[in-house]
């Protein structure tokens, strides 16, 4: 199989500004070039490359998760992201994963879409 990396994921959004918002703000992606596609919608960027591609649908559709259960990121600084979310009061679960020490933070965007943030193993525990 000729696949070497995932190229991106797309979700499905009711609000493109309030979610392109919520990735600009907590994961510090960037809207960045989308060719005109004939809908509308945002590709967002981590560095050069679009690696999540929001699509407006209204109504979105029922149930809101697929099945597509998440997506994943690596992530750096752990306590200033739950810092972030809980300001933002997102609701979020961290834990560990128990034979590499990964911490792995799991919360939903405002779509209902699950998002992971891996962070390695060295990463601070947050103050809570």
């Amino acid at each position: 199989m000729p696949v070497r990396a995932m190229n991106h994921f797309t979700i499905l959004a009711e609000n493109l500004r309030e979610t392109c918002d919520f990735y600009r703000d907590l994961l510090g992606l960037t809207e960045g070039y989308r060719p005109d596609m004939g809908f509308p919608g945002a590709w967002l960027y981590a560095g050069e490359q679009a690696v999540l591609h929001v699509v407006i649908r209204t109504p979105l559709p029922q149930p809101r998760a697929g099945v597509l259960d998440h997506m994943a990121f690596s992530a750096v600084d752990l306590a200033n992201t739950v810092r972030k979310l809980e300001e933002k009061g997102v609701k979020y679960q961290l834990g560990r994963q128990a034979e590499t020490g990964t911490w792995q933070l799991f919360f939903h965007d405002p779509n209902g879409a699950r998002v992971e943030l891996d962070f390695v193993p060295t990463e601070e525990a947050p103050v809570r």
